[in-house]
């Protein structure tokens, strides 16, 4: 199965290692989805993406996408939303002089995809009839009209190979964990080069992520967490040991600043660490203290 012929290209893979070809899903931001190349976006910043971006969504995605006010971009995972593309089954089609009407499942939801018949921007090709029941994958844009959303097509094409479905699934999930959870490099990462085993050390941790196993000997200098930390949980817990911490504990709103996370954030990770019995509260419950000595 050519992965390739689905899209993707460049964008740093989820838990893969590699691109198309490598063994692992590769999304590209920049890149185009159904083999429109669009150019790539010059900010990573949240919210800052090009208006080039195509992005692969589900449909429950995009009823949950969120919007300021009515003339915003709408956004999924705190990144607008411009450009989308979603594979969904036809579930009936309302055909006009103007424009044709379909109403798609992918499993996750339903939604309304209208595709205007003069001013289709990639051409479906000729004689091609879409019927009910009917796979597809569709390139447009979020709209609403009315209260009510839908997606305006720019290409709808049949899919033709089923293991698309489930591909852009995986796309979907990989580009959405990026988005919340950081990239995978962040997980499980060593700070003393290649992973490695030390067998018979004593107090060896296995920090493997993803089946990427690098046990952590006492002389090895691996950055250790509690088993199944968090992204946020492990970002904190970097920040405090960067610099010592004061007896009576550190203010949250300080650790905010220290680990780049919002409040919210914190007081997760705060959460986190609290159930795993690694903080406690010193001068009050806006002062913590992490046992840096049992992690």
């Amino acid at each position: 199965m050519d992965y390739g012929n689905y899209g993707g290209g460049g964008y740093t893979s989820y838990g893969a290692g590699g691109g198309v070809g490598a063994g692992g899903f590769s999304i590209n931001y920049g890149g185009s989805q159904g083999g429109s190349q669009a150019s790539p976006g010059g900010s990573a910043s949240r919210g800052g993406r090009s208006a080039s971006t195509l992005r692969p969504v589900t449909i429950k995605q995009v009823l949950e996408a969120t919007q300021p006010h009515p003339e915003a971009e709408f956004k999924i995972d705190d990144v607008e939303l411009t450009q989308l593309t979603l594979v969904a089954q036809i579930r009936s089609v309302s055909e006009q002089a103007t424009n044709h009407t379909y109403k798609m499942d992918d499993g996750t939801g339903s939604l309304e995809v209208k595709r205007w018949v003069e001013a289709t921007a990639i051409p479906d090709g000729p004689s091609q009839k879409l019927q009910p029941n009917q796979y597809v994958r569709v390139l447009g844009t979020l709209k609403a009209f009315g209260g009510k959303r839908h997606l305006g097509a720019h290409h709808i094409r049949p899919i033709t190979d089923f293991n698309e479905i489930h591909y852009h699934l995986l796309e979907a999930t990989a580009i959405h964990l990026q988005l919340t959870k950081g990239p995978p490099e962040q997980f499980g990462q060593t700070t003393g080069g290649v992973g490695h085993q030390m067998h018979g050390q004593g107090h060896g941790r296995d920090v493997a992520m993803g089946g990427m196993g690098a046990a952590a000997g006492g002389g090895g200098g691996s950055r250790q967490y509690p088993p199944d930390a968090s992204f946020h949980c492990k970002k904190l817990i970097d920040a405090v040991r960067s610099k010592p911490q004061h007896t009576d504990g550190t203010h949250v709103n300080t650790l905010a600043q220290m680990s780049g996370l919002s409040l919210s954030e914190v007081e997760k990770a705060i959460y986190e660490l609290t159930a795993a019995g690694l903080v406690y509260t010193t001068l009050d419950d806006n002062h913590v203290k992490i046992l840096e000595e049992q992690i």
